[in-house]
């Protein structure tokens, strides 16, 4: 078997692999012949993993972080040496799995937050800029998750529930929650990042595997407010997209419709991450449902002369 499929297989048996580097999102999110997945061995078994994306274009190779992807880089199998030891094994997999890379112009990842030690590929001449999320790591006790979160999140959901009289459905066309995803960035002046067929194959697949969500809160009318989309794996449940109509904002829409899928979370998996923005006033929403500030690393490194001879030039004009 090719490393593709040796990965395939790995992805079957191993439960700590995120939803993101799962063979099948990859498919979905890059299309099947632009990744591929650097391994490492141990003896007969693969002990670490690094799927990327890659974009080829005039025979350049540009290592890339995929649309409505959190994160992607390494996978490493968890060692029960001593902590020492065991970072120095992660010192010589990190950089054996740097070594499986094709020759490129550019990388840029998102690494999951529990990779915490990027200082094997810092030697190597990469960088990293620290960003965050907010993550509930324990969906136990959702009396608990509730008393964490803010006032003003409570009484977001109380005004929905009682004064709008909004009802949360997750079983409506997933063409109207994009209708409210395209809402958010109309409201912004902006385009929608993404086509729609993208993401409908994207949470097709997701949905055949019974690993997303969509809820929307609607009036009584059968108006549409407000909706949040999510995918799960087994450790954890992840805010995906979301949106709302500009002119029923203040109808507490959103923070119902957030409550309703860390509630449903807490039904398939085992925590909740809010996929972290860094834009304030998402970032703000996000804090106010008591998750942890969680920091993850995002990792570049180029190899282009002329967009160094560029940025070079840039840095002088300052």
């Amino acid at each position: 078997m090719n490393r593709k499929e040796n990965y395939i297989e790995l992805c079957k048996v191993e439960p700590s692999i995120p939803i993101f580097l799962q063979p099948w999102w990859l498919d979905c999110v890059c299309g099947e012949s632009n990744w591929d997945v650097g391994l490492v061995y141990k003896g007969d078994s693969i002990a670490a993993a690094m799927p990327y994306y890659a974009i080829k274009k005039y025979g350049l190779i540009k290592i890339a972080q995929p649309q409505l992807t959190q994160h992607l880089g390494p996978w490493i199998r968890p060692s029960k040496a001593k902590y020492s030891k065991a970072l120095g094994q992660e010192k010589d997999l990190l950089q054996s799995l740097v070594d499986e890379l094709p020759a490129f112009i550019t990388f840029h990842q998102s690494w999951h937050f529990s990779l915490t030690n990027w200082l094997p590929l810092y030697w190597k001449g990469f960088s990293q800029t620290t960003k965050y999320t907010y993550r509930i790591p324990d969906l136990t006790n959702l009396d608990v998750v509730l008393s964490d979160t803010l006032a003003n999140i409570k009484t977001d959901i109380k005004k929905a529930n009682n004064k709008y009289e909004l009802t949360v459905h997750d079983d409506l066309p997933f063409s109207e929650f994009f209708e409210l995803n395209k809402l958010t960035f109309s409201r912004q002046s902006k385009e929608v990042p993404y086509k729609e067929s993208f993401v409908e194959n994207l949470i097709t697949c997701a949905v055949k595997k019974e690993q997303a969500k969509w809820f929307i809160a609607q009036d009584n009318s059968g108006k549409n407010h407000a909706g949040v989309l999510i995918v799960w794996d087994e450790n954890s449940a992840y805010y995906l997209m979301g949106g709302g109509d500009p002119e029923l904002r203040n109808s507490g829409a959103t923070s119902l419709c957030m409550w309703e899928a860390i509630k449903f979370s807490s039904t398939v998996t085992k925590g909740f991450d809010f996929e972290g923005s860094m834009i304030e006033p998402v970032e703000r929403f996000f804090r106010s449902f008591g998750g942890i500030q969680t920091p993850y690393f995002s990792i570049s490194k180029n190899n282009s002369r002329l967009l160094k001879i560029i940025r070079g030039i840039r840095g002088i004009g300052q």
